[in-house]
């Protein structure tokens, strides 16, 4: 995974659109889990979905790591 990717002549970090898109897909995930009364059985919910978030953002970002052949 390149450090810089190039988007309309402005150099970005890869992760800030690997960002963008998983907080549409986390938004997506939430949603499900509310719709399916996962939360009522959470104790502190907010702490989930926050920790659901960081663990799915490393998760993707070790991916791709590992799909490049960065990591071993």
């Amino acid at each position: 995974m390149p450090p810089e990717m190039n988007l309309f002549s402005v150099e970005l970090p890869t992760l800030i659109p690997l960002l963008l898109l998983l907080s549409v897909m986390f938004w997506i995930l939430d949603s499900l889990l509310a719709r399916l009364d996962v939360y009522t059985w959470i104790w502190h919910p907010s702490l989930f979905r926050l920790g659901l978030f960081i663990s799915l953002y490393s998760a993707i970002g070790l991916w791709i790591l590992h799909r490049n052949g960065v990591a071993s």
